[in-house]
């Protein structure tokens, strides 16, 4: 029995039973196909992206600054992609059809990605030759080895830098140690076929992502009346869900990926993802025809021969996928698409509201936008889990959950890890053995975790404080949430004072960042999904919703960039200096986290001047909102 599994299933039952109860009573029961679609969803796409830093580093040996960017463009283009998706929703499709379409595609990228085909290879040259590496393990538990005259040698940095070889005879041809400057490292063997099938898979996903997340958001919005006191707390049970499928997919292909293959975890994914497509088609009776297409005869309507507008964009859907497929490869084009993306998108939204509404409508909008920028900086802070925090816990967290092994009921239970055991000479099968062994893949689960502990609290605090008219405005929650992300970041400057001497902090420091970043993001992200479907007018909330996931995706991208900054060279995918790593990775969450702080108090400041654009969206008998202006074509 795996300890992380165990407590998995510990915190799923306690949250879980009165988030049931809570979905049971008072709730749309669309909702809870909406809680189980999404819950998928994101199993599969935490699944994977909890170990993609890793495979990249370590697989294809990509260095961290390169696997940091590349990291970057996928997450930033999962999340401008839904601008389509909910256009097309909007316009066409409606909400059902595209969820439908998008997880399909999702099944396909997800079930690719467990293609892994053969690792390349991590090589040295050294003064006109070249030697190559062994390495072994996967995650925190990579080791690379040189390989000198066929036998191989552990490998570091010593304090000046330069590159050492441990225990190298003295007659060798290469000497111990070797300065910066006089060698080079390469890569070798970095297949193309399997390359290209990655990038397939990415592609695949991203699409299916593109036309799946904004509309199922919206689909719950649709779910409740303006005005509907239940709507927040309805969000915040559907944020339980989303993350209840997270946290089930860092530990299951965490465990699978880094200690089977990375094909087991991702395959892993692949299957969670065909559970979510096959649990919403049979849902559909319970979703009360909510999420249909806005005109069924201009859906169905032939456009091009016999092919209707429904199949035809499908298949440009396909066509999008090609694009994209060359699009993630090239970073620059990336971040070059994604601005002109977000200006873009933005200007719609500012000219839509100075256009086409009244007051009302316009200074709602307005505020909508605010949110969208606080949410920039929110989620570039928070997305760090997957890549820099990712490979921070691999170098600079003791990741054993206890000292030394624990023995029970004279010994019938043994806790510990499998090299403590080994160590104090307990053989495992001499009573029920606890592995209490943790990867830095499944400190991912740690934020989803404490969701799940939280989402009932919130959405319980928020009805409370609804039906009494003391909810905080929106203003008010987004800078407590920068608050707390930044203060997150400085909670690791005080765990560097307990490091050991493998520069490596205690797990608690962790667990207690990933606390701060969840209750920030329990002020923000449910928060921030609700706020989109009030303030939007309903002909652009799909839009609108979209444009809010394109703030996650400008975060992912500045994201990639900070991780960059954070990175330090590693060779076969393991940091040779944990030292260093640790140093540079510290200033970069300092700087972040203060910045973070700094913007949270602005927002704190503006609060009581913008609560005012709401116009009372939160309260639970809105004032009556003017129809858009009419304009002449």
């Amino acid at each position: 029995m795996n300890i992380v599994v165990a407590l998995g299933i510990l915190v799923t039952l306690v949250t879980g039973v009165p988030v049931l109860i809570q979905l049971l009573r008072g709730h749309p029961r669309g909702l809870i196909i909406c809680f189980l679609a999404e819950m998928w969803e994101r199993f599969s796409y935490y699944g994977m992206r909890g170990l993609l830093i890793f495979y990249l580093t370590q697989h294809f040996l990509f260095d961290s600054k390169t696997a940091g960017g590349h990291y970057g463009s996928y997450t930033s283009l999962v999340y401008i992609v839904p601008l389509l998706g909910g256009f097309l929703a909007d316009r066409y499709l409606g909400t059902r059809k595209a969820v439908a379409f998008g997880a399909i595609l999702l099944v396909a990228g997800h079930l690719t990605m467990a293609v892994e085909g053969r690792p390349a290879t991590q090589t040295l040259a050294y003064a006109g030759h070249t030697y190559d590496f062994q390495v072994s393990g996967r995650g925190e538990g990579r080791v690379a080895k040189i390989l000198v005259a066929d036998k191989p040698y552990e490998v570091a940095a010593n304090e000046s830098g330069d590159f050492e070889i441990k225990n190298l005879p003295a007659q060798s041809v290469l000497p111990a140690v070797l300065p910066k400057g006089q060698y080079q490292l390469g890569v070798k063997d970095r297949d193309p076929v399997y390359l290209n099938i990655f990038w397939l898979a990415l592609s695949l996903i991203i699409v299916g992502v593109g036309f799946m997340k904004a509309n199922v958001a919206t689909l719950v919005g649709q779910l409740y009346p303006q005005g509907d006191p239940r709507r927040d707390p309805g969000f915040t049970l559907y944020y339980y869900g989303i993350n209840l499928g997270s946290f089930w997919a860092a530990i299951l292909c965490g465990l699978l990926g880094v200690n089977i293959g990375w094909n087991a975890g991702f395959g892993m994914a692949g299957v969670g993802m065909l559970v979510g497509f096959v649990v919403f088609v049979l849902g559909k009776p319970w979703l009360l025809g909510k999420g249909e297409p806005p005109e069924l005869k201009t859906l169905k309507a032939p456009v091009l021969g016999p092919v209707n507008r429904e199949v035809l964009i499908y298949l440009g859907s396909l066509g999008v996928v090609g694009a994209v497929f060359f699009l993630v490869q090239y970073t620059p084009v990336v971040s070059a698409t994604l601005v002109a993306g977000m200006f873009g998108s933005l200007g719609y939204i500012l000219w839509f509201a100075f256009a086409k509404c009244e007051k009302v409508e316009r200074e709602r909008l307005l505020l909508a936008v605010v949110l969208v920028l606080g949410a920039v900086v929110f989620w570039t802070l928070f997305e760090q889990a997957g890549s820099s925090l990712n490979l921070f816990a691999a170098t600079n967290v003791n990741l054993q959950l206890l000292a030394r092994p624990v023995t029970w009921f004279n010994g019938a239970v043994i806790l510990g890890a499998p090299e403590q055991l080994a160590a104090a000479g307990i053989n495992p099968a001499s009573g029920f053995w606890i592995n209490t062994s943790f990867n830095a893949a499944q400190t991912q689960a740690i934020n989803a975790g404490w969701i799940l502990i939280f989402a009932p609290l919130f959405a319980a605090l928020w009805t409370f404080l609804g039906f009494r008219g003391r909810n905080p405005g929106p203003m008010v929650k987004f800078g407590l949430s920068l608050i707390q992300v930044g203060a997150g970041f400085l909670i690791l400057l005080v765990g560097a004072h307990f490091a050991d001497g493998a520069f490596r902090m205690p797990l608690v420091f962790l667990i207690v960042m990933y606390m701060l970043h969840t209750s920030g993001e329990m002020f923000m992200s449910p928060v921030g999904l609700s706020q989109m479907t009030k303030l939007s007018p309903l002909s652009i909330v799909s839009f609108v919703m979209a444009v809010w996931y394109m703030a996650l995706a400008m975060a992912n991208l500045f994201g990639g960039w900070i991780a960059g900054v954070a990175s330090t060279e590693t060779i076969g995918g393991q940091v040779l200096d944990p030292a260093a790593a640790m140093v540079q990775s510290l200033l970069v969450f300092k700087i972040i986290g203060l910045v973070s702080i700094g913007i949270g108090a602005v927002f704190l400041a503006l609060s009581p001047i913008l609560k005012k654009w709401s116009h009372g969206s939160d309260d639970t008998n809105p004032e009556p909102v003017a129809e858009p202006a009419s304009v002449a074509p």
